[in-house]
């Protein structure tokens, strides 16, 4: 896939084989279209491993250019050093690709499943992502030498003509390879057995390469060897595809607790369901606690962050949607994100609401919030009601299309509610961007509020004053304010991946958390979720006339404005779509 240092032509060779035609059982000119149909798979499962590594890695870990950045990096350095040495098996080069491939088969075969128990079991996966990058990296690279001289023994030819069909075969095989992964082997197989499905392609490809095509030039012992190496290598990843499921839910288990009780993977992301059925708010939709109905509080993961805990999900959306509700009409209302319904549930509370446009990606997550019975008794039937239009759509992509038309302009939106993913996770910054900004203060009425979730003010203090910064700058003005985290949360992190730095584990709500991060301070000091309000006219915090009852009190969020204002992070630039300034 990624040319090697130095081109291996026939003159390059040892006596042994650079003179000796090969003993092929089919004619040579069939015998070389077979060698390049070898290639092209090989390059295939190549790709398919890297773009595995960078799937599991983004979910595993978070930041996926971060994540990207590091497996193509380390994998391209190791490629290099793989066609070096190379270059000792060349006098034995049908052995040696036999060896390869079939050991390249087992590590990319079963890296998924390595990785995904590293992180379960072991609190951590960077260590082993590296790892495996370096490793398949340095396999893929021994890959084209050897395959250049199989090539050569086959039928000689030019170099040039040699290299060239080389390289096409390798190319047209990681286009097909980079097509398959998304669009047949993830949806289809899933994760763990889609690379373990890939890598007994793999070793198959090997297999009948060298076995049958180039097996009469290996001695009885050495065909034999090989043979059983191939039968070991193909009942393991046998085995793994058996065991994927339990190994799975074990897996998931050790991850998210005993009380998972749903799993699946949308379209979109991951979506995890755990805790009881009885998840409905104790004493109304403002009381703040979660009953226990069935021994533990319901709790929505979405790609392992912890979307919604129902022992305190009505404090944070109460914060969220309350100040945008007060300071003038709130007749029609638009919720970005919010597919778990909850939003919406605090948004009907105010009688004077008469439509609610939710706008959410993954129409999943809102089956989940219809029909789940824990969920659904937690959003209090939301979309039942009907003042309540869901669209299936990416806020952005709808923002500056259909919703356009559908904003009722001149009139537009009294009230936008922005309850998305942390802008510290990669996929959401251009949510958290000029452009979005802009367009969704285009979808304004006049004297219409815009409010957003902006992520930890404590634990990611430049990161939630970029995105005041950035709703500054499309002419907006902002009141940004923070809440306590209640009870026994203890801070924020844009990924789900555990370390050993000393710090607490995190299993706080929001759109930012994670199942097992920790949160990026130090433990014991106040955690808090940040919010920013944003409107044409300075907004104030205030109280709507039919506001209902609310566990957050009004003097609680002016505390946190005035203890937001002391910590402003002057002069930072806004964040766009060409320059993210949300990563760390």
């Amino acid at each position: 896939m990624i040319d090697p240092p130095e081109p291996f032509v026939a003159g390059s060779l040892g006596p042994s084989e650079a003179l000796t035609p090969a003993r092929l059982p089919v004619p040579s000119a069939l015998g070389r279209l077979l060698v390049l149909a070898a290639v092209f798979v090989c390059a295939a499962c190549g790709l398919v491993y890297e773009l595995e590594l960078v799937a599991l890695a983004s979910y595993l870990i978070g930041d996926s250019v971060t994540q990207a950045s590091v497996v193509l990096s380390f994998m391209v350095f190791a490629m290099g050093v793989g066609a070096l040495l190379a270059k000792r098996l060349r006098c034995r080069a049908a052995i040696g690709f036999g060896a390869v491939e079939a050991v390249l088969a087992l590590v990319g075969g079963g890296s998924a499943m390595a990785l995904y128990a590293c992180f379960a079991w072991l609190g951590q996966s960077r260590s082993a992502l590296v790892g495996f990058s370096l490793g398949i990296g340095v396999l893929i690279g021994a890959e084209i030498p050897l395959l250049m001289t199989l090539i050569q023994r086959v039928r000689r030819q030019d170099a040039g003509g040699a290299v060239a069909d080389l390289f096409a075969a390798d190319y047209v095989g990681a286009l097909v390879g980079g097509l398959a992964f998304p669009f047949l082997l993830l949806p289809c197989l899933g994760q763990l057995t889609g690379a373990l499905v890939t890598g007994a392609v793999n070793l198959l490809a090997g297999a009948v390469l060298v076995l049958w095509l180039f097996g009469r030039d290996l001695t009885p012992r050495a065909r034999w060897a090989l043979f059983a190496v191939n039968a070991l290598v193909l009942a393991l990843l046998g085995a793994g595809v058996v065991l994927a499921g339990p190994f799975e839910r074990a897996a998931r288990r050790a991850v998210y607790g005993a009380s998972a009780r749903i799993a699946e993977q949308t379209g979109v992301q991951e979506v995890v369901l755990t805790g009881g059925v009885g998840g409905a708010p104790e004493g109304g939709a403002g009381s703040g606690r979660g009953r226990k109905g069935s021994g533990s509080p319901l709790e929505l993961f979405l790609d392992g962050r912890l979307k919604v805990d129902s022992g305190d999900e009505c404090v944070y959306h109460q914060a969220l949607v309350g100040p945008a509700m007060a300071g003038g009409a709130h007749g029609r209302v638009l919720v970005l994100g919010g597919g778990d319904g909850l939003a919406a549930r605090e948004l009907l509370r105010y009688r004077t609401v008469r439509s609610v446009t939710v706008v959410e990606i993954d129409p999943e997550v809102v089956r989940l919030a219809r029909t789940d019975p824990g969920l659904s008794a937690l959003n209090r039937h939301a979309f039942g009601d009907p003042r309540v239009r869901v669209v299936t759509a990416d806020a952005f992509n709808w923002l500056r299309g259909p919703g356009r038309s559908a904003g009722r302009r001149p009139a537009g939106y009294d009230v936008i509610v922005s309850d998305l993913p942390d802008p510290g996770i990669t996929a959401s910054t251009k949510l958290y961007s000029q452009e979005f900004y802009g367009l969704a203060a285009r979808m304004l009425a006049p004297g219409g509020r815009l409010v957003v979730h902006a992520g930890p003010p404590h634990a990611r203090p430049r990161t939630y004053w970029t995105v005041e910064a950035t709703l500054r700058s499309v002419g907006l003005r902002t009141l940004p304010y923070r809440i306590p985290v209640p009870g026994r949360r203890s801070g924020f992190s844009a990924s789900p991946d555990r370390s050993a730095a000393p710090f607490t584990p995190l299993n706080g709500p929001g759109p930012d958390a994670g199942p097992a991060a920790l949160t990026g301070a130090p433990p014991g000091e106040p955690q808090y979720w940040g919010f920013v309000l944003a409107a044409r006219r300075p907004p104030r915090l205030d109280t709507a006339p039919d506001a209902p009852s609310t566990t957050v009190p009004l003097g609680a969020m002016r505390s946190g404005w005035r203890g937001q204002a002391r910590e402003r992070i002057p002069g930072l630039p806004p964040s766009t779509l060409m320059h993210p300034r949300y990563l760390q």
